[in-house]
């Protein structure tokens, strides 16, 4: 996909929308597209922390749908992070670490990231991968070596290190995240993006994705950045406040899930200012496909959207950050 200099909103062909919408195998049985749209839309309100784990399985539990499976599909739901591991953290193509740099008007004045260096001397175009809201998770940390196997120097920092950092469930996570003060979440992740921005190895290039509430952070970060921000590619975050849209000079590719009704409906508004102030982003919506999808911990998980939509936005990292396709190491 080719950039765009002027603004304009896209939708996958009618051959991508049948490879967009696969049945992907989970936990036996269950499949995406075997899980009633009652249990997604009562597991995207547990994930954003409108109801608590027993009430999403209890409700889940008393739904009307085929064969009496409410509860046995929403526990299919719950992640099983094993499964998201695509790059080991021996792979040869990587090498990952984790660093703690300085974070002021932050939670706690400092803040704690996952580093992963490709391999190579550098520098490298670098990319900041933000996680959704709960935390550093396995699944983001995964996301971090991809893109260090692709060629960039990737940081997934950790919005939880100043309560501790991720606790190893996303239910704590989640609960931790949403006791910070998010404005100060938001200066963390800020100072998160200017510290890979001019880390030795950084080419000087920066470009930011991120997942959910990550999404809502690099739109946020598109517009509190302008120019210092390279390259975005937000999914399915909400939309940053349509006044915001002057100050966004970076190009934007935004992945959105066709279901995802309440985050959608935060676009409209948001893609006419962005149009107005002659900004440069490209939208597609994945046709079949659930809020989270390209998370391949759960069955929201499409994998046909997801490996779409990585691929455009490493091509979308690979025109802006480097000024040319980066060269991804081979795997030993």
């Amino acid at each position: 996909m080719n950039s765009h200099p002027a603004s304009e909103a896209q939708h996958l062909e009618p051959t991508d929308t049948a490879r967009a919408a696969p049945e992907q195998e989970h936990s036996g049985a269950i499949t995406q597209l075997q899980i009633d749209q009652q249990v997604y839309d009562l597991y995207d309100e547990y994930c954003h922390g409108h109801i608590d784990r027993r009430e999403f399985l209890s409700r889940a539990a008393g739904l009307s749908v085929v064969g009496g499976m409410g509860l046995v599909m929403a526990q299919a739901l719950l992640p099983r992070y094993a499964q998201a591991q695509l790059i080991s953290f021996t792979d040869p193509r990587i090498k990952a670490n984790y660093v703690l740099y300085p974070s002021a008007g932050g939670n706690s004045g400092e803040m704690r990231g996952y580093l992963v260096q490709p391999k190579g001397v550098g520098p490298f175009p670098t990319v900041l991968v933000i996680h959704e809201n709960r935390g550093l998770n396995p699944y983001i940390e995964d996301v971090a070596r991809r893109a260090a196997a692709e060629g960039f120097l990737a940081l997934a920092p950790d919005g939880l290190y100043p309560v501790g950092g991720y606790p190893g469930n996303d239910d704590d996570g989640r609960t931790l995240q949403g006791s910070l003060d998010q404005a100060k979440l938001r200066v963390d992740l800020l100072n998160s993006a200017r510290y890979l921005k001019s880390h030795p190895l950084s080419n000087g290039k920066l470009g930011a994705t991120g997942f959910c509430f990550g999404g809502g952070i690099v739109n946020y970060l598109a517009a509190a950045m302008g120019k210092d921000l390279n390259a975005g590619a937000p999914y399915y975050g909400v939309a940053a406040d349509t006044e915001q849209a002057a100050k966004i000079t970076a190009p934007l590719l935004i992945h959105l899930a066709e279901t995802d009704e309440r985050v959608n409906a935060t676009y409209p508004a948001f893609e006419q200012a962005l149009k107005k102030a002659k900004a440069s982003f490209v939208l597609h919506q994945y046709p079949g496909t659930q809020h989270g999808f390209h998370n391949n911990s759960t069955p929201r998980y499409s994998e046909a959207a997801a490996k779409l939509s990585w691929q455009r936005t490493m091509e979308h990292f690979q025109r802006h950050l480097a000024g040319s396709t980066v060269t991804a190491a081979e795997p030993s």
